[in-house]
């Protein structure tokens, strides 16, 4: 029996973090297309790691009980990497409130009850849930903290409230970086940690999917702009989450990490602000 890694999202950020942190340990790796799981599973084992596929729906719980019940019959689950989800060009309003809003509460939830003395876990978020404004202390609690299954009927979830994909994405994006907060304190009481990645603009299948969407030219626009004049690369995602899943993280867990070439504060404070 080994200690067990859980990958769930069969991308770039995901591989190159599992590549970093995943040697010696089983790796599951979960997606909601098989063959996705199935080729970043043989890119691994072609490089010496021990990595296993299984099709996973995010916006399932039964599907993610699944997940973590095949990986429990290969050891303890010691490390969690989410990095599934789809993008505004990706998906309807409802599919990501129930993927990367709901489908990442209940991970981080279900892996929180079972997640080995000394485990760590890294979900990635992204800038997005970054650029909106305040939403006040209660809504933050109730994204915080409410019942998984009673968050997607938060009103300020309701179809009213919410403007098109690109707020439900940074609405699921700003509840993964107060959920994790939340799952911090109930990981802690197990003696493990969880932590969350915020990424900007990184070259991956899905930001190209960006590039070529109704945004490309939004997107495109800011990391010409952006400090870094440039986008990231999953690598450099991995070099924090490397630090984070790490012993040398030992003290850090309910934080979130800003990587995005400095988009965010050239929004808020430079050449990227929007106009009045």
């Amino acid at each position: 029996m080994k200690d067990v890694m859980v990958l769930t999202g069969a991308g770039q950020i995901g591989l190159a973090i599992a590549r970093r942190m995943g040697s010696g340990k089983k790796i599951v790796v979960g997606d909601a297309k098989r063959e996705k799981a199935l080729a970043v599973c043989n890119v691994m084992n072609e490089a010496g790691f021990d990595a296993v596929p299984v099709e996973m729906d995010l916006s399932s719980r039964a599907s993610i009980l699944n997940l973590i019940h095949e990986a429990q019959g290969y050891g303890d689950i010691a490390m969690l990497v989410n990095a599934a989800g789809v993008s505004p060009s990706q998906a309807p309003i409802e599919t990501i409130l129930k993927v990367d809003l709901y489908g990442t509460a209940v991970l981080l939830e279900e892996v929180g009850k079972v997640i080995k003395e000394g485990g760590v876990g890294v979900t990635i978020s992204s800038q997005s849930g970054h650029r909106m404004p305040a939403l006040g202390i209660e809504v933050d609690e109730e994204l915080a903290t409410s019942p998984t299954e009673e968050l997607l009927e938060l009103e300020v979830l309701q179809a009213a409230n919410i403007r098109d994909t690109l707020h439900a994405y940074q609405m699921a994006k700003r509840c993964n970086v107060k959920r994790v907060m939340a799952e911090a304190v109930k990981w802690g009481a197990r003696g493990a940690r969880i932590n969350s990645i915020s990424p900007g603009i990184v070259v991956t299948p899905l930001a190209l999917d960006e590039f070529k969407g109704p945004r490309g030219d939004f997107y495109k626009n800011m990391f010409a702009k952006c400090p870094a004049r440039r986008p990231g690369t999953a690598d450099e995602i991995a070099n924090v989450a490397e630090l984070l899943m790490s012993h040398k993280g030992a003290f850090i867990t309910g934080a979130d990490f800003l990587i995005d070439g400095g988009a965010t504060a050239s929004y808020f404070y430079g050449p990227l602000k929007p106009q009045k």
